[in-house]
């Protein structure tokens, strides 16, 4: 018997270690392919940080193809479990959970006594449309309520793979509508002085969603007083600018990454994934608009400083448009709508980092809405990185660049 129970036990520690070591090899193959530029700043604390997501989502793919768990599930029960602290609430604010519209969100509201009517901001997190959460940007919406003494209202949106677009859209829309209806009676803000805004695919929602209300017209409600776009991802034309090029492989979001999760929010078809990133998916025929648009002569010369090469013309795949055609549509690519919807959008506070591979799509938007003779705020952040606010306020996972950006939006919110 004792034999047998040593037999078991050193059988299931060489199994423990082989899948130790798997995931060990795994994310040192993972981490060769990563790229960091020195002028990130603190490189070498977003090297361990990219380490430990890779680690997770491998485990997170081991655990699915064994049929234990979904990958996306794994990963959100580990940022929700240990990257994301909840912090007890301070006096100066009133946090409450409730649900707009069976929307579920958070109300952060200044306990400080205020003359009049406050502002406001509906948030949306980011994450891809898959992962992200009402807590994971928890302390981002508090230290923005606290410091500019404004109700912010963070959304919790429903996420693919469980949800496909236009859902997420729709409950932000639904979410917001219902705060600009109840504004002045339930929470004592100005419905005139609501801005939107949100992070990376958060960002996109918000811009999205003022383009829907800008299209619509109808009058009932107030229309969005601004929109607040950090690290925005507004088209999914080109995987091929000089930012996805030059941050290709710059943590926490690789080029190839960000078509998955345009992909994740349309329908889920990882097939056509390599097609889009070379540019297969587009009409020939849209073409020649989209380049107005999007061409790299559009951007500031210091965007073209460390190089890119001129993309040669994709091959037309008609049956890959097909397959991924709402993704050229405005409510998924704002930065592709027509100049009539664009000139009715509020104005606008961009943020965008050096090394991003969104970069470029926030500073090509900046450029849209400034030719049509929109108000608009950029803020740069030279030595940052997508995702960095995520780690704002996060014990040792904290940023000091996060800091920057989140003061950045509390100062531009003050001014409304």
């Amino acid at each position: 018997m004792d034999i047998g129970w040593a037999i078991l036990i050193i059988g299931f520690a060489a199994l423990v270690a082989a899948f130790l070591l798997l995931v060990i090899g795994l994310v040192y193959s993972e981490l060769m392919n990563s790229d960091i530029p020195r002028g990130v700043a603190n490189s070498g604390k977003l090297h361990m940080v990219h380490g430990l997501f890779v680690g997770m989502a491998i485990v997170g793919r081991i655990l699915h193809r064994l049929g234990i768990c979904h990958q996306v599930s794994f990963i959100r029960w580990f940022v929700s479990c240990f990257l994301t602290c909840l912090n007890p609430v301070p006096a100066a604010l009133r946090v409450k959970d409730l649900t707009f519209s069976e929307v579920p969100v958070r109300v952060y509201e200044p306990t400080t006594v205020c003359d009049g009517l406050r502002r406001a901001l509906v948030y949306f997190h980011g994450g891809g449309w898959v992962l992200g959460s009402i807590d994971s940007v928890d302390e981002v919406c508090r230290h923005i309520a606290m410091e500019s003494d404004t109700t912010v209202v963070s959304v919790g949106y429903r996420l693919a793979p469980e949800h496909r677009y236009p859902v997420q859209l729709d409950d932000c829309e639904t979410a917001t509508c219902h705060f600009l209806s109840v504004a002045e009676a339930e929470f004592s803000v100005d419905s005139r002085r609501v801005a939107v805004g949100g992070d990376s695919t958060g960002a996109n929602l918000a811009a999205a969603l003022c383009q829907r209300l800008a299209r619509r017209e109808d009058g009932h409600l107030p229309f969005p007083c601004a929109q607040v776009l950090i690290y925005p991802a507004l088209q999914m034309a080109d995987f091929n600018l000089p930012s996805y090029q030059q941050n290709h492989a710059v943590p926490i979001l690789f080029r190839g990454r960000m078509a998955f999760y345009f992909l994740q929010y349309l329908n889920g078809d990882m097939s056509v994934c390599q097609d889009v990133l070379e540019g297969n998916h587009v009409p020939t025929e849209l073409r020649p608009r989209y380049e107005t648009w999007l061409s790299p002569s559009n951007l500031p010369p210091e965007c073209l400083a460390r190089g890119f090469c001129e993309h040669p013309a994709p091959e037309y795949d008609g049956e890959v448009y097909h397959t991924i055609k709402a993704g050229l549509e405005p409510e998924v690519s704002p930065l592709l709508a027509d100049d009539s919807v664009i000139q009715k959008t509020p104005p606008a506070f961009i943020l965008t980092c050096e090394y991003d591979v969104l970069r470029d799509d926030g500073i090509l938007y900046k450029k849209r809405l400034l030719d049509l003779k929109k108000d608009v705020t950029w803020q740069h952040v030279t030595d940052g990185f997508h995702g960095m606010m995520n780690f704002f306020n996060q014990g040792w996972l904290t940023f000091p660049s996060a800091l920057q950006a989140v003061d950045s939006v509390v100062n531009y919110v003050k001014t409304l």
